[in-house]
């Protein structure tokens, strides 16, 4: 992949990029959930909207700590949209086999992160 010089340097990160497209693809999905859902909507949107934004944030820190910080809060965010993707499962808000899709990007998504705080160290 080469670096376009017109972007933010975060934007030619390959885990913000994926984490971005699964935000769009996760908002479009729960903008959709009835209305008696909607604290499940809100927290979900905001748990994956949450991943890029804290990456971006990070990536613009100048000291390793503060990065780190941001990339382990994107992490943790990406945590916290399991237990969001099986209670939506649960509640037949998706199939089973979007639940299973989104585990697996958010298993990706969280694997580069890790990988991002390790190599800030």
């Amino acid at each position: 992949m080469s670096i376009r010089k017109d972007l933010f340097l975060f934007e030619n990160l390959k885990v913000y990029q994926k984490s971005l497209k699964l935000s769009f693809q996760v908002c479009e999905l729960a903008s959709g959930f009835p209305f008696k859902y909607s604290r499940i909507r809100d927290q979900f949107m905001g748990a994956i909207i949450s991943i890029p934004l804290n990456i971006a944030e990070g990536n613009g820190r100048q000291s390793p700590k503060d990065r780190n910080n941001f990339y382990k809060i994107a992490r943790s965010s990406s945590f916290e949209c399991i237990p969001i993707i099986d209670i939506c499962f649960n509640l037949k808000l998706i199939n089973n086999l979007t639940q299973d899709q989104l585990r697996e990007e958010i298993c990706i998504i969280s694997k580069m992160i890790s990988g991002l705080i390790k190599s800030t160290k």
